[in-house]
């Protein structure tokens, strides 16, 4: 499994990046084109191990500054005064109401008692 931390990254970063210029330097001695230098399978593979690792810093950083605003935002929450739900009052002068059902169950009820 990959790290995840940014130290770590970091000297994967410096670890690929010394690769790459002993791998430039080795080839350079050896007299080799440019060209030649920059499509040589290693040096493309160290290349993309910078990209790769360059990336997930980025990603790293991105992460931590989400986490840093959202623990603004919790701590703004918690400071901000509650408010509190008034309780729902009772209305004194409104007759509940039958549902339908309730309405149909006395109305047979009233029709069996007359027979």
């Amino acid at each position: 499994m990959a790290s995840k931390s940014f130290e770590a990254k970091e000297n994967q970063k410096e670890y690929w990046g010394s690769k790459l210029n002993q791998r430039l330097s080795f080839l350079t001695e050896r007299g080799f084109e440019p060209g030649k230098i920059a499509k040589d399978t290693i040096v493309r593979k160290f290349r993309a191990k910078m990209r790769e690792t360059e990336s997930r810093l980025k990603t790293i950083a991105l992460k931590a500054k989400k986490v840093e605003e959202m623990a603004r935002i919790k701590a703004e929450k918690a400071a901000a005064p509650k408010q509190e739900k008034g309780k729902k009052k009772k209305e004194v002068g409104k007759t509940t109401e039958k549902s339908k059902r309730q309405q149909k169950k006395s109305k047979k009820q009233a029709s069996k008692s007359k027979e």
